[in-house]
């Protein structure tokens, strides 16, 4: 995965400034959910590693079924520029990285947005004010807006873990205990 989001970190940080600059951020959001989703198809994914189909064709394949269901999500065709970002993948190989680069495109719009989304598990159930507190004082910490999702992980002993682009706070009794024994062996 480290690899992947290697390689789609470039291909979504050109498509973000590209979407920006033409202020088109929504529709091309929209549109990498979608080439995302197609992309995941188990019968797009047997034609990637396939050499008897041309990155070409692929392309094209691509691009009609995208837009086939972008017309049903939002009524509007693929613009130039959406479909020579799907050809340049294709072109390059780079198909199978379309789930990350859509992941990384949402990321750089939130932060566009002054907004940082927050991956919070715990290891028990939080209430609305544990919630409330905890996200107030991250927004104190990164002095933007946070946007928090929540998962249950019994597994974490107690505590919680936050994630927050590739930063990682674990005040869990799990992360704890794995520090202190890395401490003990060194």
């Amino acid at each position: 995965m480290a690899e992947a989001l290697t390689i789609a970190r470039p291909y979504a940080e050109a498509a973000f400034k590209l979407a920006k600059t033409s202020n088109e951020l929504s529709d091309w959001s929209n549109m990498l959910k979608i080439a995302a989703f197609v992309a995941n198809d188990e019968r797009i994914r047997s034609l990637l590693g396939n050499p008897s189909v041309p990155a070409k064709r692929l392309g094209e394949l691509l691009l009609e079924v995208c837009g086939i269901l972008n017309l049903g999500i939002c009524g509007k065709k693929l613009n130039k520029d959406n479909c020579t970002f799907i050809l340049l993948l294709t072109e390059g190989k780079r198909v199978a990285v379309l789930p990350e680069v859509s992941e990384l495109f949402e990321q750089l719009k939130t932060q566009e947005d002054g907004v940082l989304e927050a991956k919070i598990t715990s290891a028990f159930a939080i209430t609305k004010q544990q919630l409330n507190d905890l996200v107030t004082g991250l927004e104190s910490k990164f002095k933007c807006k946070i946007e928090a999702k929540v998962d249950v992980n019994p597994k974490l002993i107690g505590g919680v873990k936050v994630e927050i682009g590739d930063e990682v706070l674990d005040a869990s009794v799990r992360g704890k205990l794995e520090a202190m024994s890395v401490a003990l062996k060194s």
